[in-house]
């Protein structure tokens, strides 16, 4: 009996070396299946270390943006019988005003009027006279922009207008002195309303206090003020307009 049952079992010994090895071939094959190690994750799911792997592109909007040149803001030169004034105008503060001052220069209106009104310790005043004191005839009024937080100092040209707020046309006048009574102060009255600021004298101030100091008198239907001898305005050039 003994020799049978060794008999038998060396006959089974294979058959169950080869069950048991293909039991642990399963296994592996299902680990495997189950999820891969650290070191075989691919390589686009890691994070990029700075300054490794291939250099991206750069955009072409890092490189062609292209560059913004600010205007600086206008100048005119006044071309005076005793001299030239260079004024700097403000179109961010009065937007209208120096569109229609600019305009008017343009067109050669200006040329060979004169500074019909000097008042020492004031103003001088021009922009709308020939020298014979003609009143030349302008184009329609603008609106008043006095409420722009600009100040009438020394040195600032400001609109001319007539007793109603927005009746500016050609004229101007260039401060003498700081004339803070003609600044805006409130909607209340034509008074109050001001007289608009839109530039400042940047050169020629010396000419603007040799004007201030001519001797005046009365002309025409102007009671006081006319130089006698005739500051001429020869024309207003406007400066090509540069960049900053």
């Amino acid at each position: 009996m003994r020799h049978r049952v060794q008999a038998l079992l060396f006959l089974l010994l294979p058959l169950l070396l080869a069950v048991s090895m293909s039991a642990c071939n399963q296994h592996a094959a299902s680990g495997a299946s189950a999820g891969s190690p650290p070191d075989e994750v691919a390589s686009d799911a890691l994070p990029v270390k700075a300054g490794s792997g291939p250099a991206s592109p750069t955009s072409s909007s890092e490189t062609d943006m292209p560059v913004t040149l600010q205007a600086a803001p206008p100048h005119v030169t006044l071309h005076t019988s005793m001299g030239d004034i260079v004024v700097e105008l403000f179109p961010d503060k009065a937007p209208k005003t120096v569109e229609n001052f600019l305009g008017y220069a343009r067109e050669g209106f200006y040329n060979d009027t004169v500074f019909h009104r000097v008042i020492d310790d004031l103003l001088i005043q021009g922009g709308g006279y020939s020298a014979d004191l003609q009143k030349k005839p302008a184009h329609p009024p603008i609106g008043n922009e006095a409420n722009n937080g600009l100040s009438n100092q020394r040195g600032t040209i400001s609109a001319a207008r007539g007793r109603t707020p927005s009746s500016e046309t050609s004229e101007f006048f260039i401060n003498l002195v700081d004339n803070p009574r003609f600044d805006y102060t409130s909607d209340s009255n034509d008074y109050t309303w001001g007289y608009t600021v839109f530039g400042k004298v940047i050169s020629g101030m010396d000419v603007v206090d040799k004007i201030r100091a001519v001797k005046t008198h009365a002309q025409g239907k102007f009671t006081s003020d006319v130089p006698i001898a005739p500051v001429v305005i020869k024309s207003v050039e406007v400066m090509a307009p540069a960049t900053q």
